[in-house]
């Protein structure tokens, strides 16, 4: 049963090898401050339109992180950017403006470089846009400083707390996935996420 939409962040990022290390720190830290990460990967529903689905985890969740640092083309024969993340962001945006009780909503948007959106989505000028510059400490100190402000929301440790207890994560990843009977290097997100809930519960 998912979080109330009060807890409930959807994460809205590339999902590939170059992205996962921003991804898994992004979805830890999440997780550490007491929300819940949400995102289509948790999806296993193939007769199901992916649009609709993301319809669908924007209204469940109240707020969301937007990573806006891909969009370039990827040495692709067809030459065409990749507008996903971007698109999913206008929506969330949409839903924020027009859809009733969807003005709590509140987002995150991050780059990977100050200002560098103003070249391809200068509609967005004046949000507050964070730049991880490609690294999980940074991405990690902006979702936690971000996630801390959120309305009603008690005490979460700092930054570099999360980042410490993330490092310690990952240095143990390898023997709890295997305890788990899983293979660290072929987690799928829901593998992933139970083994964050799992190991900040006994580290608490």
């Amino acid at each position: 049963m998912p979080a109330a939409p009060s807890a409930s962040v959807f994460i809205n990022c590339p999902f590939d090898r170059q992205y996962q290390p921003l991804f898994d720190a992004v979805v830890f830290c999440v997780v550490a401050c007491g929300f819940e990460p949400r995102c289509t990967l948790e999806l296993t529903d193939a007769g199901e339109v992916r649009i609709e689905n993301i319809y669908r985890l924007i209204g469940q969740c109240n707020h969301s992180i937007h990573d806006i640092s891909r969009t370039e083309v990827d040495d692709q024969p067809y030459q065409l950017p990749r507008f996903n993340m971007p698109l999913e962001l206008g929506i969330f945006l949409g839903a924020k403006r027009f859809g009733g009780r969807s003005p709590q909503k509140r987002c995150l948007i991050m780059d990977r470089a100050p200002y560098r959106y103003k070249r391809f989505i200068s509609d967005i000028g004046g949000q507050d846009i964070k730049a991880h510059h490609r690294k999980p400490a940074k991405a990690i100190r902006h979702v936690r400083d971000w996630l801390q402000s959120a309305p009603g929301k008690a005490a979460i440790p700092g930054g570099a707390m999360i980042w410490r207890k993330y490092g310690q994560f990952r240095r143990e990843l390898p023997v709890i996935a295997e305890e788990a009977q899983l293979d660290p290097a072929q987690l799928t997100f829901i593998d992933y996420l139970q083994l964050v809930l799992n190991w900040l519960k006994e580290h608490q």
